[in-house]
């Protein structure tokens, strides 16, 4: 049951948060605090508890599983189920949670209740993405988490320029990923339906869907239905449209819960669903999904140097840092895909850390716009050095845990795409130029304004520090992530190949 707890948490601490404001402010922020921390310490007993060595024939590659009839009439039950990959992207949204809470502090000042409602039931579907094995409970919590990220743009975020405003951010957000959602609802509809087909038994299990049998004509537009929703959620470039304006209309909880856990759930997607469901497929689509990443790769670099909205600017960088995530996830090699999940878990740090910072700043300069900002490393203490570091982890210098993730990914990506591996370390060069950028307009050059501004208090001080040490510590010791995640990379890498290798004797058969 402790699975089930660490979703029906969070929703009874954002019910109870709701109710708790009309009791005064400070008792909502608590009640979340805590909820959150709950997830984030059950995830690391968990994993100080855990083996995550990759099973034998016959031993059950979960570490805890359970599960509970539903709907029995269709096939749908409440299954639930953990492992090495899931317990880390957990245990990050227990951490960024409660960092969320407390980057809201003093941000969030009316509604103060139904903001923690919505933040707490954001993370909590986003926990039930992580454990769910019955795709239509998946899908579900997929669905459930973006009308309370529509009601956190909304009601909460900032306005842009003209005609961009915080509204039809939230509407373009809900848009793109509920039409893409759909898609994977039919393609999980017709994969239910062959297998029903196939055996006369209805059934949504993960573990029973991956052995149908589908016809090859059918398989890649399925595949195309997964990959779609999760490309969207990514970003992946063309269907990034989205974001750049949900960042930047978004309040500070918000940008660190897209940023550092949702476009986590659509790597975390395609890893569990898309290619162990259609290995062959996805076998085949690999050179066009290699392909799509180089473009992020490049396109969200250019896009980031010429953006004068600093929240904007660290949007484009996340879609050039998960082009990256894309290709390790398609390279077919487990050193790529355990670099994946290493730079997911490094680029969540350095980016909430980024915009956790921007938020400070906007809280004492009332401006995001680099074009007026200016000299402030000599007016305010502290923060401008913590900008420093942070922009250093998002350009990948060595020591930090982005540096791991990006030469793990192209390390083991080499030996089957030696071309993508050029073209993308072209990313790395422009990665350092637009985080040059970003200090330069940001904390040196003339100032812009006059006077001394306020340094972090407290609370800010122990968000950037806790941040800030676990980027350091990945980077100099990310061996207990890659123990952790060695057996789900290894069943992932056995699939694909498994994939790959039929496809091979198709072709020839062919041929």
């Amino acid at each position: 049951m402790i699975l089930m707890w660490l979703i029906v948490i969070p929703f009874l601490g954002g019910l109870l948060c709701w109710q708790a404001d009309r009791w005064g402010e400070q008792i909502p922020r608590w009640i979340a605090l805590a909820t959150m921390l709950f997830v984030l310490v059950i995830s690391l007993v968990l994993w100080a508890a855990g083996d995550f060595a990759l099973p034998s024939g016959g031993e059950t590659p979960w570490l805890l599983e359970w599960r509970a009839d539903w709907i029995p009439r269709f096939g749908i039950e409440i299954h639930l189920a953990m492992d090495g990959l899931s317990l880390i992207l957990v245990a990050l949204t227990g951490f960024l949670g409660a960092l969320a809470v407390l980057c809201s502090w003093h941000e969030i000042g009316h509604r103060i209740g139904f903001f923690h409602l919505n933040l707490l039931w954001i993370l909590g579907g986003v926990v039930g993405v992580f454990l769910a094995l019955d795709l239509f409970l998946f899908f579900l919590f997929w669905e459930m988490m973006l009308v309370p990220m529509y009601f956190l743009i909304a009601l909460w975020g900032h306005s842009g320029s003209a005609g961009q405003t915080r509204i039809r951010a939230a509407t373009r957000f809900f848009i793109y990923t509920q039409a893409s959602g759909l898609l994977m609802l039919v393609a999980i509809l017709a994969l239910v339906f062959i297998h029903f087909g196939n055996t006369g038994e209805l059934s949504f299990s993960y573990e029973v869907l991956l052995n149908t049998e589908v016809p090859e004509a059918i398989a890649p537009w399925l595949m195309l239905g997964f990959f779609v929703a999760f490309a969207v959620k990514l970003p992946v470039v063309p269907f990034h449209g989205w974001l750049p304006d949900a960042h930047a209309q978004a309040p500070t909880a918000g940008s660190v819960d897209l940023a550092g856990i949702l476009l986590k759930t659509a790597a975390y997607g395609m890893l569990r669903f898309a290619l162990p469901l259609f290995p062959e497929a996805s076998a085949a689509f690999a050179p066009v999904a290699m392909g799509l990443g180089l473009v992020g790769i490049v396109y969200g670099a250019v896009l980031a140097c010429g953006q004068q909205d600093i929240k904007r600017l660290i949007a484009y960088t996340s879609i050039s840092h998960m082009g990256f995530v894309l290709i390790a996830i398609y390279s077919g090699s487990e050193l790529a895909i355990q670099g994946a999940v290493v730079l997911m878990v490094a680029h969540a740090f350095s980016s909430a850390g980024l915009f956790i910072l921007s938020g400070q700043l906007y809280e004492r300069i009332h401006t995001r716009d680099m074009r007026i900002m200016g000299g402030l490393w000599g007016r305010i203490p502290t923060l401008p050095g913590f900008t420093l570091c942070f922009v250093a982890a998002s350009l990948g210098m060595p020591a930090t845990a982005n540096f791991v993730g990006e030469f793990m990914i192209l390390f083991g990506t080499f030996p089957s795409a030696p071309v993508v591996v050029v073209i993308a370390s072209t990313g790395l060069v422009m990665a350092a130029i637009y985080s040059l950028i970003l200090m330069q307009r940001v904390h040196f050059g003339p100032a812009y304004r006059d006077g001394a501004l306020a340094g972090p208090d407290w609370r800010e001080y122990g968000m950037m520090l806790a941040l800030l040490a676990l980027v350091l510590l990945i980077g100099l010791y990310p061996q207990p992530l890659l123990d952790t995640t060695a057996g789900m990379s290894g069943r992932v890498v056995e699939l694909f190949a498994g994939g790959a290798q039929s496809l091979a004797e198709s072709v020839g058969e062919v041929r």
